[in-house]
């Protein structure tokens, strides 16, 4: 029983928050039109492999920092290899 409305009750906060983004597009997209500058960027770690997109200058930066993380990994797998 209590399992049962422990499911329920997420079920009706994924709806709940469904409706806010879908709400929040909405407001955005007809509300009153506002002039913006958007940057953005980010990196996707997939295993040791950095891959880096953005619009900003930053993701240069970062794009190292990863490549750095990803030399230390292999580093580390082949350290932890050796007898």
């Amino acid at each position: 029983m209590k399992g049962e409305a422990l499911i329920i009750t997420g079920i009706a906060l994924i709806m709940i928050g469904f409706m806010l983004v879908f709400l929040g597009t909405l407001i955005s997209a007809f509300g009153q039109p506002q002039e913006s500058n958007v940057e953005a960027g980010g990196i996707i770690m997939i295993g040791p492999v950095p891959i880096a997109f953005g619009t900003r200058r930053g993701v240069t930066i970062a794009m190292v920092l990863a490549l750095l993380l990803m030399l230390t990994w292999f580093l580390f797998a082949l350290l932890s290899r050796r007898p």
